[in-house]
């Protein structure tokens, strides 16, 4: 059997995501840690973006066409429910917070306001910070009423709750996004409760924003990271 590689500096929440997906559906792999842009990312990513995936005579880029090959290509547990209007409920969510969530929380807020300020002393950037807290203040309601059950979709883990876990998670490591996760009960409920999973624990990244290596190392549990600046 070929080996599966997960290629993309670990604490990107897209890489993060994958790996979350693959450890759910128990499925082995070797993590390729590298940043955006470099070689092996660009032989299969046209814009060079993280993570790609290689099996074999396989490659993939963007997460979510990777966790869906792994959904139909390995046993498991099942992270796409088999009822159809379910599974576009899946689908609906991913794509909601990829398109709307994703820009202002993370490329936003944490990417230009704290992890790549731009700042000369590297200081938080306060314009970015500021111009992205009045979305997000109409963003946390719409979030918070679609966890309230525990999960986006019916009564299990599914995709859409693995794409969204590592935004909220890096969301609430800096003051004004814990302020706001703290004032959505439904959200802090579904952080704590999703952050203690298995396959989350062992997936947490190691690295801070910017620091990916060049070793691929399996996949281990970790303590802290921030997210990578390009990815999909």
């Amino acid at each position: 059997m070929p080996d599966l590689q997960i290629i993309g500096g670990p604490a990107s929440n897209y890489v993060w995501m994958v790996r979350i997906a693959c450890a759910e559906k128990r499925v082995p792999y070797t993590l390729v840690p590298v940043m955006p842009h470099t070689p092996d990312v660009d032989a299969i990513h046209p814009l060079g973006k993280i993570p790609v995936m290689r099996y074999g005579d396989v490659t993939l880029a963007e997460s979510r066409a990777i966790c869906f090959y792994l959904e139909r290509t390995f046993d498991g547990p099942p992270l796409v429910p088999p009822d159809p209007i379910k599974a576009a409920q899946v689908e609906q969510w991913i794509s909601l917070v990829n398109t709307s969530i994703d820009p202002v929380w993370i490329r936003q807020y944490v990417g230009a306001g704290y992890i790549f300020p731009g700042t000369p002393d590297k200081s938080p950037n306060r314009a970015a910070i500021d111009a992205a807290l009045p979305k997000m203040e109409q963003q946390f309601p719409v979030m918070n009423e679609a966890v309230k059950s525990g999960f986006f979709v019916g009564t299990s883990f599914t995709l859409a709750d693995i794409n969204f876990l590592p935004m909220l998670y890096y969301v609430n490591r800096f003051p004004e996004g814990a302020a706001l996760v703290s004032k959505h009960r439904n959200l802090k409920a579904f952080l704590d409760r999703h952050i203690a999973r298995k396959s989350v624990q062992e997936t947490m990244p190691q690295t801070q924003a910017g620091s990916a290596g060049t070793k691929p190392v399996e996949s281990a549990p970790a303590q802290s990271g921030q997210p990578e600046n390009a990815e999909g």
